[in-house]
């Protein structure tokens, strides 16, 4: 989409019509994010991988259940189990929140977005609110089919457990927090860097990489437990453990850097040319 005007404000038409708005802008948006042939590919192979992780990880639980020695079965989570497809999905949902800005860098469509909207940072923010709308419906919905579904397999061994039980629905529900967290971060992050390639290695890098990275330093080294990745994924620890933050301090961890990444970002869209 090249214009954010319908078309030019008639003779006697009301002030604001025909105005560049945040809310047309956020329209605009929608219908790119929507008409890409890649958001529906990326995200349907979010909620697949998603729900198909949990219900093959179920399975081979409930398989393995009865040769499990007592410690394992007092330190397994069914809830936590069925949402451990997250782990590959969030590799789709920070693919995809790169490609969002990173795109229309590179087919240089972003020169007539941004003339559109020369004040630049509500298209920034439009792009950030609609991806992450989108992911935060996919993916909560994701998340809780493989619930539903994984506990079920699970029940074969009377081991399931209910969105009442402790800490379930936190994970749960915080499973598609995180991933949602995890493509606003990954917008940003394709704003500031603006390549494809690089977008999708720095996104790689700081959820993957980097943790092992830090697993490498010396015991007293505790950063490990503030590493983005690593905060954000405290929300979906069945029994939080004295080394890692409390569930919802390391998610607030995890929104910081996401907040810091998105300030650095409009920044960025300010004093860089297109």
């Amino acid at each position: 989409m090249t214009t954010l005007l319908d078309h030019p404000p008639a003779a006697g038409a009301p002030a604001g019509r025909g105005h560049v708005t945040q809310l047309r802008v956020l329209h605009s948006e929608w219908i790119k994010l929507r008409t890409l042939r890649s958001t529906i590919v990326t995200l349907a192979a979010a909620v697949v991988v998603m729900i198909g992780l949990g219900l093959l990880f179920c399975a081979v639980s409930a398989d393995r259940w009865p040769q499990m020695d007592r410690g394992e079965q007092l330190r397994f989570s069914a809830a936590g189990v069925s949402v451990r497809g997250f782990l590959l999905a969030q590799l789709a949902v920070g693919v995809l929140g790169v490609l969002v800005v990173s795109g229309e860098y590179a087919t240089g469509m972003i020169r007539a977005t941004l003339a559109a909207v020369p004040r630049r940072l509500p298209v920034l923010w439009a792009k950030a609110a609609v991806y992450t709308a989108v992911t935060f419906v996919a993916m909560t919905a994701a998340s809780l089919v493989a619930f539903l579904a994984g506990q079920a397999i699970l029940s074969s061994e009377h081991i399931d457990v209910t969105l009442g039980s402790p800490g379930a629905a936190r994970m749960v529900f915080g499973a598609g927090l995180y991933l949602t967290v995890v493509g606003l971060l990954s917008v940003a992050i394709g704003a500031l860097v603006r390549s494809t390639a690089g977008g999708v290695a720095t996104v790689f890098g700081l959820l993957l990489v980097l943790p092992l990275l830090a697993d490498t330093l010396p015991s007293t080294w505790s950063v490990s437990e503030y590493l983005p990745s690593n905060a954000g994924q405290a929300l979906l620890v069945a029994n939080p453990e004295p080394h890692i933050l409390a569930p919802w301090t390391g998610f607030a961890v995890f929104c910081l850097y996401t907040v810091v990444a998105l300030a650095a970002a409009a920044v960025a869209l300010r004093r860089r040319d297109a």
